[in-house]
């Protein structure tokens, strides 16, 4: 097998969405006067991430528009506290306003795209919409390491593990599956998809919860190590 190119999942695998999220939404709900009505930080934290994973997840299967999940999660995190928001879009804005003051890559995702960049060509298959994602690699800086190949779920059609937005991303690259790799941070939807997909698929598990793999399934527990393995391959 010759590995010609690698795909990238963003969010919790290049950019550190988890880590950013939580800062900001800590300090917009001090700013809007809100913070102790959840009890503890780590309440209002987990309440915000499962509403927001509930409604994302009918932005994937199509049953809302990005801005509608955007809304409903106001609306529903805010019900938990007796609040009924004037105007949730508002609400949103404000917070989104602030955030990318805290968006950040992980430290390894520079270097190693710079250095993976010499050997295969680089591209994105994300669960998103294409402006968001592409408003988030320009603010971190490492949208230039992908060029034109960023392949959305908003604009394809459908989400990972859907084995066709995985081959739009080969496709992008202008290679077959089984040139391509694919990282991501998700066991099922980004490693299982890609795997099943055809792609050599890593599942980054920074975490380390031992988890043990399926065949197929290459586990990394940073993005650095990309780099050695790639170059056995």
């Amino acid at each position: 097998m010759t590995l010609k190119g690698i795909l990238f999942d963003i969010d919790d695998t290049i950019f550190d969405y988890t880590g950013s999220e939580r800062q900001r939404v800590l300090r917009h709900l001090a700013d809007e006067g809100l913070l102790d009505r959840f009890g503890t930080p780590e309440h209002a934290l987990e309440r915000w991430r499962t509403i927001m994973e509930e409604e994302y997840a009918r932005f994937l299967a199509g049953e809302l528009a990005f801005e509608e999940q955007q809304l409903r999660r106001v609306v529903r995190f805010l019900d938990e506290v007796g609040v009924v928001p004037d105007d949730p879009a508002a609400w949103f804005a404000r917070y989104a306003a602030g955030r990318e003051a805290w968006w950040a890559p992980f430290p390894d995702a520079a270097p190693v795209l710079k250095e993976l960049s010499e050997r295969f060509v680089l591209g994105v298959v994300s669960n998103s919409a294409l402006d968001h994602q592409m408003r988030k690699l320009r603010a971190i800086g490492l949208v230039d390491h992908f060029g034109e190949a960023i392949v959305c779920s908003q604009e394809h059609g459908c989400a990972k593990p859907d084995p066709t937005i995985f081959l739009a991303g080969c496709a992008r690259l202008g290679l077959e599956p089984y040139e391509t790799a694919y990282v991501g941070d998700k066991y099922d939807v980004d490693a299982i998809g890609a795997r099943d997909a055809g792609l050599t698929a890593f599942w980054l598990d920074r975490n380390k919860s031992a988890r043990p793999p399926e065949d197929g399934i290459r586990v990394i527990h940073s993005l650095t190590e990309l780099l050695d393995v790639t170059s056995r391959l």
